[in-house]
């Protein structure tokens, strides 16, 4: 059996914010590794429940929190207008969770948005992870987010949720979840994301870190073209990518799901055995 506990955690700018925080926590077993998620743009971390119990039962404890602005954390709808504040969410995440399991070693899994956070983290705090996994990742060079900034006024266009899953299941939950946002990004959030993008090229090589990069082919929401130059700033020797085949965006909710995680768990193995 899983254990999930909800808290409020400090946080958002000035650590004057609220984000929600869960973890998941096997009754049964003691946890032999600790996975910490870090989810997308405009979603939130209820919509990991699976991967949550997928890694529990890997032998992980899981944490992960709503960003600021995001799900039920305070602040203005997904506005962000720094996102250095937001790795230091996560850092105080980490922080939390250490109290409870100070010897685990830690693996943060990070998805589009979340991958892109995840990467700033490692870079920010050097010797934290035992292993990195990046889903799809916000890295490199996102055409899309180029236009919106190079535009006079930023389209009210929601995510295309067919660009999320080749399961039409996917994208109709995510349509209807009232935590998801549905609206236009805002100028500020785009502003920042690109000013963290230049700060990931900036800072180069996460050169001890094992680094494990998945994707989609047919991820037409953050291109594999335009994540590729970003990931080989990134990565050191210890450098795993996988392509899957047919694939969109969101990997961890695809047909192909249990394939996708038994190769996130054997990576996990690997780096915290």
């Amino acid at each position: 059996m899983i254990t999930t506990r909800e808290w409020a955690l400090a946080g958002g700018p000035d650590g004057s914010g609220r984000l929600a925080a869960r973890a998941w926590v096997s009754t049964d077993t003691e946890p032999t590794w600790l996975a910490v998620l870090v989810h997308g743009y405009g979603e939130h971390l209820g919509r990991y429940e699976q991967v949550a119990a997928d890694l529990v039962a890997a032998g992980a404890v899981v944490y992960g929190a709503d960003h600021r602005g995001h799900g039920g954390s305070s602040g203005e709808r997904v506005l962000v207008d720094d996102y250095a504040g937001v790795v230091e969410d996560v850092h105080r995440l980490v922080t939390q969770a250490r109290t409870a399991y100070r010897t685990l070693p830690l693996v943060m899994i990070g998805h589009s948005m979340g991958g892109l956070i995840a990467a700033r983290y490692a870079q920010t705090h050097p010797g934290d992870l035992a292993g990195l996994v990046l889903s799809g990742p916000v890295l490199g060079h996102w055409q899309a987010l180029e236009d919106l900034a190079a535009a006079e006024e930023i389209p009210d266009a929601p995510i295309d949720p067919d660009t999320l899953s080749r399961d039409p299941a996917v994208g109709a939950a995510y349509v209807a979840d009232p935590l998801v946002w549905h609206g236009p990004f805002r100028r500020p959030t785009v502003l920042a994301m690109l000013r963290e993008l230049d700060r990931a090229r900036e800072a180069g090589c996460v050169e001890s870190l094992p680094l494990l990069w998945l994707h989609g082919s047919d991820d037409a929401l953050v291109p594999i073209s335009g994540t590729k130059a970003g990931i080989e700033t990134l990565a050191g020797p210890d450098f795993a990518a996988r392509v899957f085949p047919g694939a969109r965006h969101e990997i961890f909710n695809e047909t192909n799901r249990d394939e996708v995680m038994a190769e996130v768990v054997r990576f996990a193995h690997r780096v915290t055995s």
